[in-house]
């Protein structure tokens, strides 16, 4: 991954000298020949990075131009952070003016003489490839075992269609499903495509198709090929057109010495001439499909034939037939996932009714939870433990199961492990994304990872750029976004929550994955992660506790650590000198009981080149230490629910900041005037109620890059600093006092509230005319697509109905009058709706969802809403509506009549209510009728 690390240190270099050019003038020469060594350097570097496990020198070398590249970057980087402050700080002195020139004459020489010699240790390395031909020497000297290891890795993959496993489970719904779309009638040629993960058992689901038996009956030539990364075209055509028309010798013949575009051409005939199955297992990638496709007849000739391809990428999927049938296999549910492990497990051989038959189900129940549905990991874990006959064997297993899963029993046995097979698709990713995958190894195993967050993070490790947006002139969070859908197109990450515009709200990845990006960013000396409740600093916190962790190659620069009530600091003795560390992120803070007053003093006074700090959920009191702004190169610091008391007014130094999130536990927390320093900051989160440490108004007209402003407020803010702020996407305003001049304000700033696209307006109780204040602000954003409203406003703006984009609308102590839902179910493209404690004033006691009223909304949450003693549903009301959360709504005593006519409904919930409301929507219960077609019911 050295390739990528140099790639992204020669973005950033060039950025960076480019934006500050004038205060690096003195070291300009000697930062173009470093840039100019690293590219020469690059074109080394995909064949040495792909050699790294052959070869330990190719290793130790990485290793080095990797440290060699993170050092230039922060040698010119700090250099020139400061001479900027000094030259924006100014010397009203003369005779310290003088001191300083001298100084920084000085500090010139230093850093020239610095950089000199990170460039004469890039040079030697690079000389040291060409005089001892270490690339070209393994190539030649490894070049056998190589070829050896990639044949036997082929091996491996090749699937065949005469090979059927005999342990199969949970995928019948599935192969009556594609079977069905395979036999249709139709006279173009259909594309049926599975996709996956690896290891998800697509292959598996094709073979059962393959050979199922009315596919039998209804085609009459077969082919299966499997594909892989290494695609020969004409391989392929060979092989499918024998198999098609059962070649004789003669043939055989006949079509080698055929020329490619003959063949292509035979193969195309014979499916428009037959009803042929083409399986294509295994295809990688689109370049691949389209170098194939010529000998099929895709453009809807007349054909009965069909293909069914497998691919772990869904773009492949799409590209392959925009109108043929998609389907992805899911993860085999606890039962479907025992039934299998039990069968290759062997564990029919012991009686059930026996104490270790028992015991073993619990030991493999448990193991079970690590596999996550996947069905290779079942399959190999399962493997492993039938040649283990004891309860002590299968508790060594249960004790490193990641291992055995990752290992298996060894590649020439039955069941490989695991990691192989995963390992594919992290090859396969291109270099700029094998870094955003391995990041997201930082985060606690079944994390939830916020997605905004995870861009954020992406973007102050430097992980994305505005080259990547290839001139489109998209912002940084877009591209990262882009970087983070492929990753799921390719089947590596996960969708969690998605939102009302079908944005992806948070994602996850799977525990293997974890596992392999936890390996290779050890391999990479990538990241560390610290465990506390892991007793020995030494042990591996992401492997088995029977391997101990190698010293890594090159300086660690990145640093997770999970806590807990056991941990005794909060950084660990052999870290806490570390000065190159760039990023640090805690977990589990709320956990740690320890004093920390001023234990956070220890993050702030070594680790001055960090880029990324993330403290948040500390409970115990701490005090943010002036020394903070000591630490010029942070592009993210949260403390979002920490117990902080104090933000220093040295906080103002961070001018390279991106992301701050200030979101502290205190109910009052004052801070310093002197954000509006930050000229690069783009997502900034205030806590909800704040005091300036001065009299005055928060300045924040200069943050012109600014996309996030929570929350702005009426009483420490003058709104007029908006108008500037021309790239605010998502905005707070908390009306905590009566604004003057308002429609003057609207005016100047209406340039910037017509980009808005999220808007939340918090109304204290003791704001007069807060209605038409609200009202104003809201009519002022058209274009919003989430509205949030929370504080007593009585009346929505009359003209919401023409909110073209409005999708999401929240509610909260509103107090509306019961006129108002009116307004409310005419939003012509709203999808969520979220009603919460007393959104309607106390004279709105019954509910009513008028007929043909929310035509699009697809998810209802009723929360806390008291006031209401009765809900009505029309039939023809919310026709799209697939999930509904009712909680904490104790004046209803029954659920409403009209949920039968939402046929819809696929999710209900239910938290909070009385035990009499729960038991009559249970089986055999008075209002099971009205909700039997609602294939999810949760009780809170």
């Amino acid at each position: 991954m050295a390739e990528a690390i140099v790639s992204f240190v020669l973005q950033r270099v060039g950025d960076f000298t480019t934006q500050e050019a004038k205060f690096l003038s003195g070291v300009s020469h000697q930062v173009e020949v470093s840039q100019t060594e690293l590219q020469l350097m690059q074109r080394f570097l995909k064949d040495a990075d792909a050699r790294q496990g052959e070869d330990a020198r190719v290793q130790i070398w990485v290793a080095k131009i990797r440290d060699a590249a993170y050092d230039l970057e922060d040698v010119i980087e700090t250099y020139g952070l400061k001479v900027a402050s000094k030259k924006k700080t100014g010397m009203k002195n003369v005779l310290k003016r003088f001191a300083c020139i001298f100084k920084e004459r000085v500090d010139l020489r230093k850093i020239g003489a610095e950089i000199e010699n990170i460039i004469a240790k890039i040079s030697n390395l690079r000389m040291s490839l060409q005089s001892y031909n270490i690339v070209r020497e393994t190539r030649e000297i490894g070049g056998a075992s190589s070829l050896q290891s990639f044949e036997r890795q082929q091996q491996l993959r090749r699937t065949y269609s005469h090979v059927i496993e005999r342990d199969v489970v949970g995928i019948e719904d599935n192969v009556k499903e594609i079977v069905t779309h395979l036999v249709k009638e139709e006279s173009c040629l259909r594309v049926v495509s599975i996709w996956g993960m690896g290891g998800a058992g697509k292959t598996t689901l094709a073979k059962q198709i393959y050979h199922h038996k009315e596919v039998r009956c209804h085609f009459n030539s077969f082919a299966w090929v499997c594909i892989s990364q290494q695609c020969q075209v004409r391989d392929v055509w060979e092989g499918i057109l024998i198999k098609l028309i059962s070649a004789t010798k003669e043939q055989r013949e006949e079509i080698a010495k055929m020329r490619d575009y003959e063949i292509a051409k035979k193969l195309f005939r014979v499916q428009q001439g037959k009803r042929c199955l083409v399986i294509l297992d295994d295809i990688w990638s689109i370049e691949t499909f389209n170098s194939l496709k010529a000998a099929f007849p895709l453009t809807c000739e007349e054909t009965q034939s069909r293909i069914l391809l497998t691919t772990r990428n869904e773009a492949v999927a799409l590209h392959a037939d925009r109108n043929g049938f998609l389907h992805q296999p899911q993860a085999l549910n606890e039962i479907k996932s025992w039934e299998l492990f039990e069968k290759i497990a062997l564990l029919g051989r012991v009686d059930k009714d026996s104490g270790v038959y028992i015991k073993m189900k619990e030991l493999g129940m448990e193991m079970l939870r690590h596999c996550a549905g996947l069905p290779l990991a079942i399959t190999v874990l399962a493997g492993v433990l039938a040649r283990k006959n004891t309860v002590n064997e299968w508790i060594t297993v249960h004790a490193n199961v990641y291992v055995y899963i990752r290992r298996g029993i060894g590649p020439e046995e039955e069941y490989a492990g695991a990691s192989w097979v995963l390992a594919l698709s992290y090859d396969d990713l291109p270099y700029h994304l094998k870094p955003c995958l391995l990041y997201l190894g930082h985060f606690p195993e079944d994390f939830e990872i916020p997605v905004k967050r995870l861009t954020q993070l992406w973007m102050a490790e430097g992980l994305v750029s505005l080259t990547q947006g290839q001139g489109l002139g998209e912002a940084m969070e877009d591209i990262a976004y882009h970087c983070l859908s492929e990753l799921m197109i390719r089947c590596v990450v996960q969708v969690g929550e998605t939102g009302s515009i079908g944005t992806i709200k948070t994602c996850r990845i799977h525990d293997l994955v974890r596992d392999l990006c936890l390996s290779k960013a050890e391999e990479e000396n990538f990241l560390q992660v610290v465990n506390s409740s892991q007793r020995n600093e030494a042990i591996s916190p992401f492997s088995s506790s029977m391997v101990t962790k190698a010293a890594p190659l090159g300086k660690v620069r990145r640093l997770a650590i999970y806590l807990n009530e056991n941990a005794d600091k909060l950084v660990p003795s052999r870290y806490e000198k570390d000065d190159h560390l760039r990023s640090l992120l805690y977990f589990g803070l709320k956990e740690w009981r320890r004093q920390c007053k001023r234990l956070i003093l220890t993050m702030f006074k070594d680790f001055k080149l960090l880029r990324v700090l993330k403290v948040e959920g500390m409970n115990r009191e701490a005090e943010l230490p002036s020394e903070i702004g000591n630490m010029v190169h942070l592009r993210f610091l949260s403390l979002r629910g920490s117990n902080i008391k104090r933000i220093p007014a040295s906080l103002g130094n961070l001018i390279c900041l991106q992301t701050l999130d200030l979101r502290v536990e205190d109910s009052w927390l004052f801070i310093p005037n002197v954000i509006w320093k930050m000229k690069h900051i783009r997502h900034l989160y205030l806590p909800f109620f704040y005091r300036l440490r001065l009299s005055g108004k928060l300045k924040i007209s200069t943050l012109h890059n600014l996309q996030t402003l929570y929350p702005v407020s009426s009483s420490n803010c003058d709104l007029n600093d908006l108008t500037g702020l021309t790239n605010l996407r998502k905005l707070s305003i908390t009306l905590s006092s009566p604004l003057e001049n308002l429609e003057e304000i609207l005016k100047s700033t209406g340039s910037t509230l017509n980009h808005i696209r999220s808007l939340f307006v918090y109304t204290d109780l003791a704001v007069t005319g807060s209605t038409e204040q609200v009202t104003q602000i809201v009519s002022s954003c058209r274009h919003i697509y989430k509205l949030k409203l929370e504080g007593p406003t009585a009346e929505l703006p009359r003209e919401l109905h023409c909110f073209p984009n409005l999708t999401k609308l929240t509610l909260r102590r509103f107090f509306l009058k019961d006129d108002q839902m009116g307004i409310i179910e005419k939003l012509p493209n709203l999808t969520t709706l979220r009603l919460e404690q007393n959104t309607f004033n106390e004279d709105a006691k019954i509910l009513v969802f008028s007929k043909g009223g929310f035509p699009h909304l697809q998810f209802l949450s009723l929360f806390h809403m008291s006031e209401v003693k009765e809900w009505r549903v029309q039939e023809g009301a919310m026709p799209s509506l697939r999930r509904l959360s009712i909680k904490y709504c104790n004046g209803l005593t029954t659920i409403v009549d009209g949920l039968r006519y939402l046929t819809t409904l696929r999710e209900l919930s239910i938290e909070g209510m009385s035990s009499t409301f729960q038991s009559k929507l249970k089986a055999g219960g008075e209002d099971f009728h009205k909700i039997q077609h609602v294939t999810s019911l949760v009780f809170g």
